[in-house]
Formats: structure tokens, C-alpha cells, sequence
């Protein structure tokens, strides 16, 4: 099992949450985040301002555990209908997942997802 963190821009859930679904994530966990990466929060437009600084920009942190067979296909899909070539399209981390167990009936491992 593999969990997936997806940070992206608020406008593009919705398209996430389509590819989630379409490649059988079963469920997602989603927390409003605020960050910034190379560009230090600067956007790509020119102004008069001097004093620019660091720019904190909204995120999401979309988290999701699916089985270690469907990852390709989801960052796959993810790279294709995400990427707008623009800075701040965002990141996934992969991580492994031990193990998993469903409270309700104690299953474990994929059962679990």
C-alpha cells in the first residue's frame, strides 16, 4: 500500500477527485494548507512593488492510501490533466504504507482500504 499526498491549487479538487475515483482511491483526506516552494510565493506577473517578500498561497493537501498496483495510473493521470506548465501545479509524495486496519471490522491490509 502507498499513501499519496497531492498538494494542489484549490481550483483543481474537483479534477482530482474525478482521477481518485475513476482509478479506485477508495477514500481521500482533505486539509486547506498554505505554503510555497522555489518561487517563494511570488506569482509570475510584473509589478511596480519593491518589496515583494514571501508570499504564503493557498493549497490543498489531498492524502489518499490505495493499493501499491494502482499509483502508476494515478500519477499518471495526475500529471496529464494538472500540469498547466505554470509554477505552483504542485507536488505528490509517495510514501509506503505498512500496514492498515478497518475499526469497524478489523480488517487488515488491502481488505482494510
Amino acid at each position: 500500500m502507498k499513501e499519496l499526498e497531492v498538494i494542489i491549487k484549490p481550483e483543481k479538487l474537483e479534477n482530482l477527485k474525478r482521477i481518485l475515483d475513476n482509478e479506485g482511491a477508495n477514500g481521500v483526506m482533505i486539509s486547506s494548507i498554505f505554503g510555497y516552494g522555489r518561487q517563494k510565493g511570488i506569482r509570475q506577473v510584473y509589478t511596480r512593488e519593491e518589496n515583494v517578500g514571501v508570499n504564503l498561497l493557498p493549497k490543498l493537501s489531498v492524502r489518499t492510501v490505495v493499493k501499491d498496483e494502482i499509483v502508476d495510473n494515478i500519477v499518471n493521470s495526475i500529471l496529464e490533466e494538472l500540469n498547466t506548465g505554470s509554477f505552483g501545479d504542485g507536488k505528490i509524495f509517495i510514501r509506503n504504507i505498512e500496514d492498515a486496519v478497518k475499526i469497524r471490522t478489523g480488517e487488515k491490509g488491502d481488505e482494510a482500504l
